[in-house]
């Protein structure tokens, strides 16, 4: 598939639908400058909001380096991921689509791509906790603690609570991501 025509050559009889949720075909907002048009759009706005309009050339500045960045990280993710399942980079969004989904393809080269593109994420998702669940947890007892040594008592009481449900919701989104991938595996005979 081309990034430019959104084509899809190739993918007849995979149940690609351009209605359809789980589709392999690259939708808009899939494109590199819809993510950072977003990406930028977010940052300045949360920083506009944050810190009164009279930041907007900080928040701009800001904007545009994270953006920049994001876009990088994304486009970047997707080449290594379509590298693992076999597949075009362009196609990789609508495959984490039926992932998100658990749409399973009827083509077998596409079941064949998801099941190593979940391998590789499960892979990542427990590895990646071993170190960054602590990792968090220090800085969200760091700050707080900071925050009572500087007098902030109700700074650092917000800063634990927060820290505290931030990391709870980081658990249970593992947890539910996971419990997803082992289910993706068994339906994929993984």
């Amino acid at each position: 598939m081309t990034a430019e025509t959104g084509s899809t050559a190739g993918t007849a009889g995979s149940g690609d639908t351009a209605g359809s949720g789980g589709g392999t075909r690259e939708r808009k907002r899939d494109r590199w400058w819809v993510v950072a048009t977003v990406a930028l759009v977010l940052w300045v706005g949360v920083r506009l909001a944050v810190n009164g309009l009279s930041s907007w050339p900080g928040a701009l500045v800001g904007g545009v380096v994270y953006a920049a960045w994001i876009t990088w990280w994304t486009n970047r993710r997707r080449r290594h991921d379509a590298r693992t399942a076999g597949v075009e980079p362009a196609r990789m969004a609508g495959l984490e689509r039926r992932i998100r989904h658990e749409d399973i393809p009827e083509d077998a080269a596409e079941r064949q791509a998801m099941a190593q593109l979940v391998r590789r994420r499960k892979l990542k998702l427990t590895r990646g906790r071993l170190w960054a669940f602590p990792l968090l947890g220090v800085i969200g007892v760091g700050s707080a603690v900071l925050w009572f040594v500087a007098g902030e008592n109700t700074k650092g009481a917000l800063t634990a609570a927060g820290a505290v449900v931030f990391i709870g919701w980081l658990v249970w989104l593992n947890r539910r991501t996971l419990q997803r991938f082992n289910r993706l595996e068994r339906r994929l005979g993984a």
